[in-house]
C-alpha cells in the first residue's frame, strides 16, 4: 500500500473510531446509535484553502438522525484521535465537511518509496487479474489510418496500459474487417483500377474506394501478375485482387501501428467467424430463443425489446449476414474465450450500435454490462489557424504515417489522449511541432531530461547518485520541494482513479502538473551545491521525480528522452 493510501486509511480509521465513540456516548441522538458508519469519502478538496483531505461523513449521518451535518461534524471532531498521523489540524468547514490538515514534510516519505520500488513505484491491484479484453482501432483494411484511427489507437493503447499496471490480465486485440459489402466494394475498386493502368476504360463505383494508394497497390499487382486477369471472370479477378490487398494493407497498418507505439496480442478476422461457422451459429440461437422475425425478405432482431431505438438486420433479403450479425458472434466468441469484462473503443458513428449489440447478447444470455463501449469523439486537425478538411472516400486526408512523420510519434500519441475520449479534439499540427514549452509534451520530456543532464554533472564531478540510508531528507523544508514531494505521492491513486475511469487524459494532466512543479523547483533552486547535505536529498527528489515521470510517461506510450 502507498504511502497516501496508507495515510488515507489511517485517517479514515480514525473518524470511525471517533463515530462510534459519539454515538455509544448518545451524543447524536437519545434514542439512536450508529448501527453502521456509511461509505464516506476522504476527497483532496481542490482549493488548497480546504486542506489536504476533506470527507463527507457528517453530511452521509445527517437524514438518520435528523441533526445539522455541521453539528454532527462538531461532534465527530471532538472525538478524533489524530496522535501518530501527520495532521497539524482538523476544522469543520461549509455545510458539514471536516478538512484535514497536515505537516507539509509529511510527503518526504514518499521518496524512498519511489526509489526502492522504481519501475514498480503507482503499480496497483485493483484488477486481481481478471481477464480484460481491448479492442480498438479495428480499422476497415481498405485505405491508409486516418486521424479518428490514431485516437483510438493512442487511447485503447493507453487504457490497455493502465489496467495492466491495475492488476487486470489484458489481451490487446484487432479486428480486421475482411468480410462484408466494403470488401466487396474494395473488389471492384481495385477492379477498376486495374483495367485503367493496363490502358482500358473502366469506372470506380460511386460507392468505392477512390483513394491514391489503391493505385499504387494495383500497380505491385500488375508488377507480379501483368494482365492475367483480364479476362477471367469478375468474381475470380476480384478476389485475387482483395487478397493481395488485403496482405499488403494489413502489413501497411501493422508497420503505422508499430511506428505509433502499438501492438497486438491478438489479430481476429472477421471473414473467421463465417469459415467456421460462428455468424450462423449465432442467427439460429437467436431464432430459437424468439427474438428473431422475418419482414421483406429479411431477417430482423428484435433489438426495442433491449430498449434500442429500432429493430435490426440480421440477415438481408438476398441471404448475406449484415455486419451486425458479425459483430454479435464476435463478441460471443470473446466471451467464450474467457474475457469477464470487453472494453471496445469505436468512433461516435458507432453510438447507435451500442444497445443492439447489448440486447443481441443479453438475448443470448450473456451479461450486456460486461461490455463497455468507449465512444470517442472526432478529431478537427488545424494548421495556421484553419482546420484541415479530410475525406476517407476521396483520398484527401492526413493519414497516421503522415502525422507521424509531421509531429512525431510522442506528440501525436500525447495530443489524442490529453482529452477525454467524449470530448472532441482539436488537434494544432503547429503546437505539436514546436520545440517549446508551450508544446506539453516538450515541456514534460524537458522536465525529464532535465534531471538526466543533472546525473551527468554529477558523474562529470565524480559523484554519484547518494544513498538512502546517508541522505537527510529533513533538509528539504522550501515549498517547491515539498509541492513536488507531495504531487509524487498521488501517482499510485492517479493510475487507480485512471484506470477505473478508462481515462487516460487524467494521466496527461498529472504528467504536466508534475513537469510544472519540476520546473518551478529547478528554477528556483539549485540542486547540485557546495552544501553536500542539501544537495543530496534535492537529488533523491529529483531522482524521485524521474521514476514517476518515467513511469506515467510509459502508460501513455510516450518515451523518456535523456536529452532534448
Amino acid at each position: 500500500m502507498s504511502i497516501i493510501a496508507c495515510l488515507r486509511a489511517e485517517i479514515s480509521r480514525a473518524l470511525t473510531k471517533a463515530t462510534a465513540a459519539a454515538s455509544q456516548k448518545m451524543r447524536f441522538s437519545a434514542t439512536k446509535t450508529v448501527a453502521e458508519i456509511p461509505d464516506f469519502g476522504l476527497e483532496v478538496p481542490r482549493e488548497k484553502e480546504h486542506g489536504d483531505f476533506a470527507t463527507n461523513l457528517a453530511l452521509l449521518l445527517a437524514q438518520a438522525f435528523k441533526m445539522s451535518p455541521r453539528k454532527i461534524a462538531e461532534i465527530i471532531k471532538a472525538e478524533l484521535d489524530l496522535k501518530g498521523l501527520p495532521v497539524i489540524k482538523a476544522e469543520v468547514a461549509g455545510p458539514g465537511f471536516i478538512n484535514f490538515y497536515l505537516d507539509p514534510t509529511w510527503a518526504l516519505g514518499v521518496i524512498p518509496e519511489i526509489i526502492e520500488q522504481g519501475a514498480d513505484y503507482g503499480l496497483v491491484n485493483i484488477g486481481n487479474k481478471e481477464k480484460v479484453q481491448v479492442e480498438y482501432v479495428s480499422a476497415n483494411p481498405t485505405g491508409l489510418l486516418h486521424m479518428g484511427n490514431a485516437r483510438g489507437a493512442a487511447l485503447g493503447d493507453s487504457m490497455a496500459s493502465l489496467l495492466d499496471f491495475a492488476g487486470y490480465e489484458v489481451t490487446r486485440e484487432f479486428y480486421i474487417n475482411d468480410a462484408g459489402t466494403q470488401i466487396e466494394n474494395l473488389g471492384k475498386s481495385l477492379a477498376a483500377r486495374y483495367f485503367q493502368l493496363l490502358g482500358f476504360e473502366a469506372e470506380i463505383p460511386e460507392e468505392g474506394y477512390h483513394g491514391e494508394d489503391l493505385v499504387d497497390l494495383t500497380k505491385k499487382f500488375i508488377i507480379l501478375y501483368q494482365g492475367r486477369y483480364l479476362k477471367e471472370n469478375a468474381s475470380i479477378r476480384e478476389e485475387a485482387l482483395v487478397k493481395y490487398a488485403l496482405n499488403e494493407m494489413m502489413a501497411a497498418i501493422k508497420k503505422t501501428l508499430a511506428e505509433f507505439g502499438v501492438h497486438y496480442d491478438v489479430w481476429f478476422s472477421e471473414t473467421s467467424l463465417y469459415a467456421g461457422g460462428s455468424v450462423n451459429e449465432v442467427i439460429e440461437h437467436l431464432k430459437e430463443k424468439g427474438f428473431v422475425y422475418e419482414h421483406e425478405g429479411a431477417l430482423w432482431f428484435k433489438a426495442q425489446e433491449f430498449g434500442a431505438k429500432q429493430d435490426e438486420v440480421l440477415v438481408r433479403a438476398s441471404g448475406v449476414p449484415t455486419y451486425f450479425a458479425a459483430d454479435i458472434a464476435y463478441h460471443v466468441n470473446k466471451f467464450r474465450r474467457g474475457f469477464t469484462r470487453i472494453i471496445n473503443v469505436w468512433g461516435a458513428d458507432h453510438h447507435g450500435h451500442v444497445a443492439r449489440l447489448k440486447g443481441a447478447l443479453a438475448a443470448l444470455g450473456y451479461n450486456p454490462e460486461a461490455v463497455q463501449v468507449v465512444i470517442m469523439q472526432l478529431v478537427r486537425l488545424y494548421q495556421g489557424g484553419e482546420i484541415v478538411r479530410m475525406s476517407k472516400r476521396t483520398g484527401k486526408f492526413v493519414s497516421l504515417e503522415d502525422l507521424i512523420e509531421e509531429v512525431g510519434r510522442d506528440a501525436a500519441r500525447y495530443f489524442f489522449v490529453m482529452r477525454s475520449a467524449d470530448s472532441h479534439l482539436d488537434f494544432d499540427l503547429d503546437l505539436a511541432r514546436e520545440q517549446s514549452v508551450k508544446n506539453p509534451v516538450y515541456y514534460i520530456q524537458y522536465a525529464y531530461a532535465r534531471i538526466c543532464s543533472l546525473k551527468k554533472v554529477l558523474a562529470e564531478q565524480g559523484r554519484s547518485m547518494p544513498r538512502l540510508d546517508q541522505t537527510d531528507l529533513t533538509l528539504l523544508t522550501q515549498e517547491a520541494e515539498l509541492a513536488l514531494a507531495r504531487r509524487l505521492a498521488d501517482f499510485p491513486e492517479e493510475v487507480t482513479r485512471a484506470a477505473q475511469n478508462l481515462a487516460p487524459h487524467q494521466i496527461a494532466t498529472y504528467l504536466h502538473e508534475v513537469a510544472g512543479l519540476l520546473h518551478a523547483f529547478y528554477n528556483h533552486h539549485r540542486v547540485i551545491t557546495d552544501d553536500f547535505a542539501l544537495s543530496n536529498s534535492r537529488l533523491l527528489l529529483v531522482e524521485a521525480t524521474r521514476i514517476v515521470l518515467a513511469n506515467a510517461l510509459k502508460l501513455l506510450g510516450l518515451r523518456a528522452p535523456e536529452r532534448m
